[in-house]
C-alpha cells in the first residue's frame, strides 16, 4: 500500500524510536548523576543556630541564676555575647549605667501591665549609648509595622489591637520598658557587671551576632518561668 503524502516511513519511525530511548537514558542519567552529587555533597543548612541566651520555659529562677553565673567561669581572653538581666524596667535613659560600658548589641522591650501578656520587642543597634537609649521608638515603630501586617492579614483580635496600641503608646512615652541588654565584653568585664545587676548570662566565644536566640529573664519571674497571666483588664493608655 502506498504510504500517505508526509505520513513517516518505517525508517523514520525507527529513528524516532531510537532517539526517544537515548534521550530517555540521558534523562534517567541525570537525575541518577545529581542524586550520587547530593549524596556526596549534601547542602549546608544556612543560617541555624543552636546557641541561646535566657531561662527556659519552666526552668526555676534559682536554676538559670546557677546557670548564668556558670557562664562566666574560665580565664579566656576573648569577648562573647551576653544577656544582661535586671531587677526591674528600666527607662531608656538608664540603659547605659546598666551595660557596664560595654557595647551593646540588642536592646529588649516589654510594656508591664498587671496580668496582661505584653509583646517583647528586640531592637538591634549599632555602636553607641545614644542609639541604645533611642531604641524604645524603635521598638514603637517594629508595633507599629506588625500591627498593620496583622490587620490587613485579618488576624488582629480586639484583645490584641488594645494590647499592642497601648504598648506602642508608653514605649514613645519613654516608660520603664527595658527587661535586657544583649552585650558584647570579655569574661573579666562579664564577671564585673554581674555585680551590678540581677544575672549576665554569657555565650562561648565561638557564638556568632545573628545565629543565637534570645529570652528574656523578665523581672516579674521571681520563682518559675512560665507563661503570664492574661485575664486582667487593658488600660486605654
Amino acid at each position: 500500500m502506498p504510504e500517505r503524502p508526509g505520513a513517516a516511513t518505517g525508517s523514520e519511525r525507527r529513528a524516532r524510536v531510537r532517539r526517544g530511548a537515548l534521550a530517555g537514558a540521558a534523562a534517567a542519567g541525570a537525575v541518577a548523576l545529581m542524586f550520587v552529587l547530593g549524596a556526596l555533597n549534601p547542602p549546608r543548612p544556612l543560617g541555624v543556630g543552636t546557641d541561646r541566651l535566657g531561662p527556659e520555659q519552666g526552668e526555676t529562677v534559682a536554676d538559670y541564676l546557677a546557670r548564668a553565673r556558670d557562664s562566666l567561669r574560665g580565664e579566656e581572653s576573648g569577648e562573647r555575647w551576653a544577656l544582661v538581666s535586671f531587677t526591674r524596667e528600666l527607662v531608656p535613659a538608664e540603659i547605659p549605667a546598666h551595660s557596664g560600658g560595654l557595647r551593646i548589641g540588642q536592646v529588649l522591650h516589654r510594656v508591664p501591665l498587671p496580668r496582661v501578656q505584653t509583646p517583647i520587642v528586640t531592637v538591634g543597634v549599632p555602636a553607641g549609648d545614644g542609639v541604645a537609649v533611642a531604641s524604645a521608638g524603635n521598638a514603637a515603630w517594629q508595633l507599629e509595622a506588625q500591627l498593620a501586617h496583622d490587620r490587613s492579614a485579618g488576624v488582629l483580635d480586639d484583645r490584641a489591637l488594645r494590647v499592642t496600641t497601648v504598648s506602642i503608646a508608653r514605649l514613645r512615652e519613654g516608660c520603664a520598658c527595658t527587661v535586657g541588654l544583649v552585650v558584647r565584653g570579655t569574661l573579666p568585664q562579664l564577671r564585673a557587671l554581674a555585680y551590678e545587676v540581677r544575672a549576665v548570662e554569657a555565650l562561648p566565644a565561638d557564638a556568632v551576632d545573628g545565629h543565637f536566640a534570645v529570652s528574656p529573664l523578665l523581672p516579674v519571674y521571681t520563682d518559675r518561668v512560665a507563661p503570664l497571666p492574661d485575664d486582667g483588664p487593658v488600660p486605654e493608655r
